[in-house]
């Protein structure tokens, strides 16, 4: 508790929980087509491979958004960035619930449902930018605990649509689209940690090979996350025939595991290093897409998909210790850029298992090949991290906490040799 609050001290908490709060409720709007989904698609009949692209359209869109706003962002502040996507946001949403009615409709709406999933760098570097170097892997942890809006979107969204028609969902989430707005307009305070650099230089870390490692290893952890939380109400829906409530609260199960695991992948990532962690997490996920290749039960496959989140959140947050790390001066450009293609990675998964399910009459190709790349990134981060650990970080990832030389007795008066140490002045 006491280090808690000496984190909290160390820093600005009401812009941290504006950024929460912004990334929480944006990530409820983003994959609010997948809580949706067995709704759309037995109003459509939707084949496997439709509900796929259908849940991956808004995962593209909003990572092909989330760079430009990274950019805007150093710009115009983090804060202004942020209230501009959240009023397109509402724009949006109201437009989903005037005109929204075919199946054609709803894959355009996915492409303004990508607004809300550009939020991402934003919202991280918002958040951390007020706290020091030892803390940004917790700080980061807690604003990207916003993605536990996969768990609000399956929670509320398939009740709301049983009720008034999933449509009008769309109406509802302009709503509550303005409560993050409100907050982030009275309570936040723009970081002081902005250093204005040219477009060149804020580009940079594109053509950098870490930043491409840090891509592949965002693909899994992120792009897992969000391809099967956007992917799991229909799965359930169809794998084991539940109701399309009860398929919500079994997504809502495993995707506010991973949400709060993100939280103590950045904390435990301060402490033993990214890297690490990281490692931890590729093998822990990798395991679980394995169990799941041989079709368990209900209870068992809602375990395994409980312990597959716990990993990819974990392993979400230990990826942000590092990134502050790498770009000290550029991190919302970089966390846009990572969670860019992270995001696009999210577009596999749903695309890869509906596929699967459609042409074989199981997943369980799907996961063995998802499992496949996360052992081949867990290869690659193995053998660059060596580089890391002689450069911009310390074993195991940890954070290089400068301590201050011991100044010099003569430098500040004292030159008496009888003296083992200087003395305070």
């Amino acid at each position: 508790m006491a280090n808690f609050k000496t984190f909290l001290k160390s820093g600005h908490p009401p812009t941290l929980l504006s950024a929460f709060l912004y990334f929480d409720f944006s990530f409820a709007v983003w994959v609010l087509n997948g809580a949706m989904g067995p709704f759309i698609s037995e109003q459509f009949h939707l084949t496997p491979a439709q509900i796929g692209l259908m849940v991956s359209i808004p995962t593209l869109a909003g990572a092909l958004m989330r760079f430009p706003l990274g950019v805007l962002s150093q710009y115009i502040g983090r804060k202004n960035a942020a209230i501009v996507e959240m009023s397109a946001i509402v724009i949006s949403l109201i437009y989903g619930y005037l005109f929204v009615k075919t199946f054609h409709e709803v894959l355009a709406m996915g492409v303004l449902l990508g607004i809300a999933g550009a939020s991402f760098g934003v919202a991280l570097s918002l958040g951390s930018g007020w706290f020091p170097q030892q803390y940004k892997g917790l700080a980061m942890g807690i604003a990207g605990a916003g993605n536990s809006g996969t768990a609000l979107a399956a929670l509320l969204a398939p009740r709301l649509a049983q009720h008034y028609g999933w449509h009008q969902v769309y109406g509802f989430a302009a709503l509550t689209m303005l409560l993050p707005l409100a907050v982030m307009i009275i309570f936040a305070k723009e970081p002081p940690d902005a250093h204005h650099q040219t477009l060149k230089e804020h580009l940079s870390c594109l053509w950098e090979k870490d930043g491409w490692a840090f891509n592949s290893i965002y693909i899994i952890t992120f792009g897992g996350f969000l391809g099967l939380a956007t992917f799991l109400p229909s799965f359930f829906y169809s794998q084991f025939h539940v109701t399309k409530i009860q398929a919500g609260s079994l997504t809502v199960l495993a995707t506010l595991t991973g949400s709060l695991t993100r939280v103590f992948g950045g904390w435990l990532a301060d402490r033993i290093g990214g890297i690490t962690t990281l490692s931890i997490v590729f093998l822990a996920a990798t395991a679980t897409f394995l169990g799941l290749i041989f079709t368990p039960s209900l209870a068992t496959t809602t375990i395994l998909f409980m312990l597959c989140f716990a990993a990819l959140g974990a392993g979400n947050g230990a990826t942000f210790q590092l990134v502050p790390l790498r770009w000290p001066y550029s991190t919302a450009v970089a966390g846009s850029m990572i969670g860019e293609i992270g995001a696009l990675g999210g577009g596999i998964l749903p695309n890869l298992l509906g596929q699967t399910k459609q042409h074989t009459g199981s997943y369980a190709i799907g996961f063995i090949v998802y499992a496949t790349l996360a052992l081949s990134v867990l290869a690659m981060l193995r053998t660059i991290s060596k580089k890391w650990t002689h450069t911009w970080v310390e074993a195991g990832g940890r954070a290089v906490v400068l301590v201050p030389e011991t100044p010099d007795p003569a430098e500040i008066g004292f030159s008496n040799p009888s003296l083992e140490t200087p003395l305070e002045v």
